[in-house]
């Protein structure tokens, strides 16, 4: 829906509330309740997705599996817990635009980041540079430094940080290639948050990929805030690896397990240095517990342990509702949504507030990014208290995310009405 047709007025974000498409998804979630007992405006879910209501049956049947067969329901249960992983396969593929082989869900995303740079990042004196994204989320900085230190290198020397023109809030994507092309000779790996957690902006892995490879660079990206927001191609994009995590748009609760890409022309080379575990041995051979690790082909040969059951149980019931819903369609709702929200705010400006995500909404995922000049924190407490939760990020931005799953025109225009009332007063 263009702007043009966007009105500010509750009644047209009630008749579009009406006939979303999308309004039986919502049922599908648990909605945290005001103290009246009524729904939150839950604008939050780029932190933390909510709960699918059939998340506890998923995990209870492993619960009454483990209950009721102890350890041979690694075997024998209903679904056996060894091979329970491959369950996710398929849907998590679809999800991220990758083959089967392409794809494994295990460990939790910063591990998963550090196996990839084990066999990806591999420095030379002459090329020994990691290109990210300025505020790039901490955990990925940290990894990356001391994966750069681990080397003998030093981050002040091996680190390469790309940041916005002066003036501006987030990178041009000519400004990536440039930069790559300038110094590509030296830069061992291109390493970008698909969409940043800061500013929102959603980046163009095609063409970093492409800019990125026709240097030399292995490219790999942090799909964190990507995962089920954006539909993403990685086998297509020919993207090296990718890692992301599981519990903001994918709802896989708290702490859930991760996943990760590896394309095929590199998952298929077992003499690819990676640390091994036994659960990437081969699966016909791992239980005869040989000395020898033989990686299995695919991207499953990088797996390290046996995953947690509990958790992949409660993945399962988000990727059930992504395989029905579609990430396309979920997508034009989600540019829908953030076009409204967008379009509201725009309606009475203020010095005391500027949008740093970027407007086109190709560029940008489910996340609008404000920065408050004043009083920002105090305004975004006072949303919660009123039953209105997006978050904070220091020192002055306030995260809004308008999920498409589960969020409505409804919830956006009480966010904006409160919102521009707490700036205008």
């Amino acid at each position: 829906m263009p702007a043009t047709e966007f009105s500010s007025t509750k009644d047209f974000a009630a008749e579009q509330a009406a006939c979303d498409p999308f309004a039986s998804f919502r049922e599908r979630f648990h909605i945290p309740k005001k103290p009246d007992g009524s729904d939150c405006v839950y604008l939050c879910g780029h932190s933390l997705g909510l709960q699918p209501k059939s998340t506890r049956e998923f995990v209870e049947r492993e619960l009454q599996e483990w209950a009721r067969l102890g350890v041979d329901a690694h075997l024998h249960a209903r679904n056996p817990w060894v091979p329970y992983h491959e369950i996710l396969t398929d849907p998590v593929s679809r999800l991220v635009g990758a083959l089967p082989t392409e794809v494994v869900v295990m460990n939790s995303l910063t591990v998963n980041l550090h196996l990839m740079m084990v066999s990806f990042y591999r420095p030379t004196p002459q090329r020994n540079k990691i290109l990210i994204e300025a505020n790039a989320f901490p955990s990925d900085q940290y990894a990356v430094k001391s994966q750069i230190q681990y080397h003998g290198y030093e981050p002040a020397d091996s680190l390469i940080e790309i940041a916005p023109r002066p003036g501006e809030t987030w990178i041009r994507t000519e400004d990536i290639e440039k930069r790559i092309a300038a110094e590509g000779e030296k830069i061992a790996l291109v390493m970008i948050g698909g969409v940043n957690y800061y500013t929102g902006q959603a980046f163009d892995f095609s063409r970093i990929t492409d800019a990125g490879h026709a240097k030399g660079c292995i490219v790999g990206f942090d799909m964190a805030h990507a995962a089920g927001n954006v539909p993403l191609k990685l086998h297509d994009w020919n993207v090296d690896f990718a890692v992301w995590c599981s519990y903001k748009y994918l709802n896989s609760g708290p702490g859930g397990i991760a996943g990760c890409f590896v394309h095929e022309r590199h998952a298929r080379d077992p003499k690819l240095p990676r640390f091994a575990g036994w659960w990437g041995h081969d699966k016909e051979n791992r239980f005869r517990m040989q000395p020898d690790f033989h990686a299995i082909s695919g991207a499953e040969g990088w797996q390290l342990s046996n995953p947690s059951i509990l958790s992949a149980a409660a993945l399962r019931a988000s990727v059930d509702i992504f395989d029905e819903a579609k990430m396309e369609r979920l997508r034009a709702k989600s540019e829908t949504l953030t076009g409204y929200l967008e379009f509201l705010l725009d309606q009475k400006p203020s010095k005391r507030f500027s949008i740093i995500t970027p407007r086109a909404s190709a560029h940008r995922g489910a996340q609008l990014s404000l920065r408050v000049n004043a009083n920002g924190r105090a305004i975004c407490d006072a949303l919660a208290k009123d039953g209105i939760i997006c978050d904070w990020r220091e020192p002055d931005i306030m995260r809004v995310a308008p999920v498409p799953l589960y969020n409505t025109f409804l919830d956006v225009h009480a966010f904006a009405e409160k919102f521009l009332a707490a700036i205008h007063r």
